[in-house]
C-alpha cells in the first residue's frame, strides 16, 4: 500500500466538516430552542417516550422480515428489558442473543 492511497481528496474532507457542522447546529439548535419553550406536560411525555419509539422503529421491520433467531433475540431483549429496566443492557444482550441464534439455528 502506498502513501498515495491513503490520501484524502480535499473536497470529501470538506464535504464531511460541512456534514459535521450541520449535525451539530441541528442538535444545539434543538436544545436551545426547547430551553427557550414551556412545554405542555403531553409535549414532555412525548418527548419522553421517543427513544422507544425509535427503538421499535428499527426493530419492528427486522421482526418482520426474520426469522427464528431474530424472535428468540427479541424475546430475550424484552425479557431482560422488563426485569433490568435498562435499554442498553437489553439491546446488548439482543444483540449477543440474535448472533448466537444464527449460528445454532
Amino acid at each position: 500500500m502506498t502513501i498515495e492511497a491513503l490520501r484524502l481528496d480535499p473536497a470529501v474532507v470538506g464535504v464531511i466538516l460541512a456534514m459535521a457542522a450541520v449535525t451539530y447546529a441541528a442538535k444545539a439548535g434543538g436544545f436551545w430552542l426547547l430551553g427557550h419553550v414551556d412545554l405542555s406536560e403531553r409535549a414532555e411525555a412525548g418527548i419522553d417516550v421517543l427513544p422507544g419509539a425509535v427503538v421499535v422503529a428499527f426493530v419492528t421491520p427486522a421482526l418482520a422480515d426474520g426469522g427464528l433467531p431474530e424472535w428468540v433475540a427479541a424475546a430475550a431483549t424484552l425479557a431482560v428489558a422488563r426485569k433490568t429496566g435498562n435499554l442498553l443492557v437489553s439491546l446488548a444482550v439482543g444483540v449477543g442473543v440474535v448472533a448466537a441464534a444464527r449460528s445454532v439455528l
